[in-house]
C-alpha cells in the first residue's frame, strides 16, 4: 500500500512499487507519453515528486544508456498502470528495480486523471508519498516540515564539485555514443545548475569541446581567454534564489562572449537583462508543448521542465522574443539585439520532433565559430 497526501489535506491511495521509504516534495504531473527514465534522471526534478499522465508505464524497462545524469533527484514516481514485463531491445531491468536501486519512492493503480485535474485547478502543491505504514496524520504533519521550492538555493546540491570534459556525441543506433575530441574545436563553459548529458552531447555533436563547471565557480575562470563560450545549464527551483549566479551572468554579458541560456539558464539570462521571474501555475513538463517561432512563424513541438518563468514584458529592450508558448503565451526565447546571446526556456536537446529545436545548438556553434 502507498499513500499520498497533499498540502490542501486531499489523500490518494494506491499500490507500491519502487523503493520504500517516504517522499516529500512539490507534486507535478509530465505529459509525455514515453521517456519515463529520462525524466527520472533529469536533475530539473529536485525536490518533486511526478505524476505520469500517460497510463501505461514501465513497458520499456530501462537501460544505461537513456539516463540524463548519474542517479536520480525526485523524491517519487506516481502513475495509473505499471507494466512489469518490459518488452524493448535496449532494456535491461524493469522500472521497479531501476527505482529501488535509485532510492524512488513509487505509486501505482490510483486516479491520475483526478489527481493531475486537482494540480491543474489548484496548482502546484506540496505533498508527501510514503509506503510505509504511517497515518494520514502522521503524514501531514511531516509534510508541514518541507521547505518547499521558492526562495530556495537548491543548485548548489546537485552540482559537479569538480570541473570535468565531456567529449561524447549524440547517440546513433549504428554506433550507439562516440567519443569525439578535436583539439581545433573551440573550447566552451558549461555552468552545471544541473545539466543534463544531452544538452552536453548536442554541444559535441555541433563541433564543440566541452568543460563542465561548478556553479560556484568565480566568473573570472569562465572569462578566461581559452573559452570561446559560455553556456548556462538547465537545473531546478526558483531562479530568484540564485543571485550569485546572475551577478556572475551579468559579468558574462559585458564581455561579449557567446551564451546559451537552456531553462533555468535562460531565466538566469532573462534575470540578468532586467527581466521579472514569475511562478507558474502548475508549470510546464512534457514533451508536446507547442512553441511559435517568431521569426519562421512555425510551431515547433517542444520538451519543456519548469516551474518558472520570464514575463515576456519584462525583457530589456536590448533583446528580441524569437519564441513563444502557443498554450500560455509565456516567454520561450530570446536573442540579444547587439550581443551574441542565445536564450531558450524549453529544452532544444530533448528532440520530440524529433530534431525541431536542435538547430538551436547550430546557431550557438556559429556564434562561437564566429567570435573565437
Amino acid at each position: 500500500m502507498a499513500t499520498l497526501v497533499l498540502e490542501d489535506g486531499s489523500v490518494f491511495k494506491g499500490k507500491a512499487f519502487g523503493y520504500r521509504g517516504v517522499a516529500a516534495g512539490e507534486v507535478v504531473f509530465n505529459t509525455s507519453m514515453t521517456g519515463y527514465q529520462e525524466e527520472l534522471t533529469d536533475p530539473s526534478y529536485y525536490g518533486q515528486i511526478l505524476v505520469s499522465t500517460y497510463t501505461q508505464i514501465g513497458n520499456v524497462g530501462a537501460n544505461p544508456q537513456d539516463y540524463e545524469s548519474n542517479k536520480t533527484y525526485l523524491g517519487g514516481f506516481i502513475v495509473k498502470e505499471y507494466i512489469d514485463h518490459p518488452s524493448n531491445f535496449r532494456s535491461t531491468e524493469t522500472l521497479d528495480s531501476f527505482m529501488i536501486r535509485h532510492k524512488v519512492v513509487g505509486m501505482y493503480d490510483i486516479d491520475t486523471r483526478m489527481l493531475v485535474r486537482k494540480i491543474r485547478t489548484k496548482g502546484a502543491m506540496m505533498g508527501i508519498l510514503s509506503s510505509f505504514d504511517e497515518s494520514e496524520d502522521q503524514l501531514k504533519e511531516q509534510l508541514k516540515t518541507y521547505p518547499g521550492l521558492v526562495g530556495r538555493d537548491i543548485v548548489t546540491e546537485i552540482t559537479t564539485k569538480e570541473p570535468y570534459d565531456f567529449r561524447q556525441s549524440l547517440w546513433s543506433l549504428k554506433e550507439g555514443y562516440v567519443e569525439v575530441y578535436n583539439k581545433d574545436y573551440p573550447l566552451v563553459a558549461v555552468y552545471d545548475f544541473g545539466v543534463k548529458k544531452n544538452i552536453l552531447r548536442s554541444l559535441v555533436s555541433a563541433g564543440l569541446r566541452v568543460r563542465v563547471f561548478p556553479c560556484t565557480t568565480p566568473v573570472d575562470e569562465l572569462l578566461r581567454e581559452e573559452y570561446k563560450g559560455i553556456v548556462l545549464s538547465n537545473g531546478p527551483g526558483d531562479p530568484t534564489a540564485l543571485s550569485y549566479i546572475i551577478d556572475n551572468t551579468k559579468e558574462l554579458i559585458k564581455s561579449n562572449k557567446p551564451i546559451l541560456g537552456i531553462c533555468l539558464g535562460h531565466q538566469i539570462l532573462g534575470l540578468a537583462l532586467g527581466g521579472k521571474a514569475i511562478k507558474l501555475k502548475f508549470g510546464h513538463h512534457g514533451a508536446n508543448q507547442s512553441v511559435l517561432n517568431m521569426k519562421t512563424k512555425g510551431v515547433e513541438i517542444t520538451v519543456q521542465n519548469h516551474g518558472f518563468a520570464i514575463e515576456p514584458a519584462s525583457i530589456s529592450s536590448s533583446t528580441y522574443i524569437t519564441h513563444m508558448n502557443l498554450n500560455d503565451d509565456t516567454l520561450e526565447g530570446f536573442v540579444h539585439r547587439e550581443k551574441p546571446i542565445i536564450s531558450t526556456q524549453h529544452h532544444p536537446e530533448a528532440s520530440p520532433g524529433p530534431r525541431e529545436s536542435g538547430y538551436i545548438f547550430k546557431e550557438f556553434s556559429k556564434l562561437v565559430y564566429e567570435n573565437r
